[in-house]
């Protein structure tokens, strides 16, 4: 059986958490980028891999196929991907997006996570 799973961070059940929170910032930044790339079928995917100063580091692109592994969110008409691995490092996370003095980027704040460097984009569990 070939299935992707699918959530919706505006339906999803109170009684049960969603996986993965993706802020109306994040939703709102994404489709800010869509629209200028002129593709309605980019969604947003974040992965883990291993690399980075602490072991594992976030990295985010922008992908038009869901492949059958994938965990689909959609909120505000945009599409958040996550493959399965990077699922199971990524549960009860959240992916923000934040414009401040320190610049504008994707964040993510990770419960997993046991130390972080100060890059803010590698991570060890």
């Amino acid at each position: 059986m070939n299935a992707v799973a699918e959530t919706s961070a505006d339906t999803f059940s109170s009684d049960l958490p969603a996986p993965i929170v993706f802020t109306d910032a994040a939703a709102g930044k994404v489709a800010e980028l869509v629209a200028e790339e002129g593709n309605p079928d980019l969604k947003l995917r974040v992965f883990v891999q291993g690399g980075g100063c602490s072991g594992f580091q976030y990295g985010f692109t922008f992908d038009e196929l869901v492949n059958e592994d994938d965990t689909k969110m959609e909120k505000n008409g945009v599409t958040l991907l996550i493959d399965a691995m990077s699922l199971q490092y990524l549960v009860g996370a959240e992916i923000d997006y934040k414009d401040d003095l320190e610049g504008a980027q994707f964040v993510i704040r990770n419960p997993n996570a046991q130390t972080t460097c100060g890059c803010g984009s590698s991570f060890s569990v």
